[in-house]
């Protein structure tokens, strides 16, 4: 008899393609696995799996019903989740992946309200690059992601909630003044420091700044306090999204600058699948992240140093300075 162990354990073969890696996910031996595997073929009568020189390849039987268990699996933990939250509003387990340049700046600001309005919460986070998440969005091994938008899937369904505009990050000593508006011209007038490729960032700034993906050289880092460490210590220059400010630019040795209008930006929003029946839960979700930015905001020394910036971009016209800080 088929069982959904049975079809769990090949979505999972089927998406890493070796009995090992989908034996360690499933939490079973080798052995066990591939004995269900087995079982699976004879019960349906088909050959799901062959083993072509080391390698795990499913046959062309094998990859549709691979397909269908993938959907049944997926039904399954949104059955689950269902019925597991008792309609009770951000309770039970939730599954979260966040990008790496939001992870370490939304994360701090918002679990501890989230922890004080919801304990019954039991939250999983895992922080990778996007196209990582989104991958185990669509296979349901997550319930829900933050990251930049728009995105391309047309089962996911997806939620705005705030823009976070990018500034020039350059060493002290740079000739611009704290108080110019800078444009393209002057970033690639300059050596730009980047992400390592798979970051979304990434892609971002060099669309903005109208560069091929190898403008500078072969240098990328993995984080932006590694890459503002470069820049304080006069390498090059770097876009640097404005919620990241209060955690990577505490350093004298670097001075943010505004661009001319309109400013890039990126959006920031929750994505999930538009199968979950937890809508409710990410919706609530969203609106904590939106409301523990603007309470964080006020308070952050960010806020306090853009202020200065925009107030010397206004000093000539005589009027007074006004911050719009959507992120922080």
């Amino acid at each position: 008899m088929l069982t959904l162990r049975q079809l769990q354990y090949l979505d999972a073969l089927a998406r890493h393609g070796h009995f090992g890696r989908a034996a360690q996910e499933c939490a079973v031996s080798q052995p066990a696995l591939s004995m269900q595997i087995h079982e699976l073929e004879r019960v349906l009568g088909a050959v799901l799996v062959e083993h072509c020189q080391g390698a795990t390849v499913l046959t062309e039987i094998g990859a549709e019903v691979a397909q269908r268990a993938g959907a049944i699996m997926r039904a399954t933990r949104d059955l689950t989740d269902c019925a597991c939250s008792g309609g009770r509003l951000l309770s039970g387990s939730l599954r979260l992946g966040v990008i790496p340049t939001l992870a370490p700046y939304v994360l701090p600001r918002v679990l501890p309200e989230l922890h004080r309005q919801h304990p019954d919460l039991r939250l999983d986070l895992l922080e990778t690059q996007t196209n990582a998440l989104l991958t185990r969005l669509a296979h349901g091994l997550l319930d829900v992601v933050l990251l930049a938008l728009p995105i391309d899937k047309l089962e996911l369904e997806t939620l705005t909630l705030f823009d976070d505009r990018f500034l020039l990050a350059v060493p002290a000593g740079d000739p611009l003044p704290e108080r110019s508006r800078v444009t393209t011209r002057d970033v690639n007038a300059r050596k730009l420091i980047l992400l390592e490729e798979g970051h979304c960032l990434r892609e971002q700034a060099l669309i903005y700044c109208a560069r091929r993906s190898d403008a500078d050289s072969n240098l990328g880092a993995t984080s932006l306090t590694t890459i503002i460490q470069m820049v304080a210590s006069g390498y090059g220059v770097t876009l640097l999204p404005e919620v990241a400010i209060d955690a990577e630019v505490r350093d004298d040795r670097v001075k943010l600058l505004r661009f001319v209008e309109p400013q890039p930006k990126r959006s920031i929003g929750l994505a999930w699948r538009s199968t979950s029946p937890r809508k409710a839960d990410f919706l609530a979700l969203g609106e904590m992240v939106v409301e523990a930015l603007k309470v964080q905001g006020a308070k952050s020394a960010s806020a306090s140093r853009l202020r200065d910036v925009e107030a010397r971009h206004a000093a000539p016209t005589n009027t007074p300075a006004k911050v719009r800080t959507s992120v922080t």
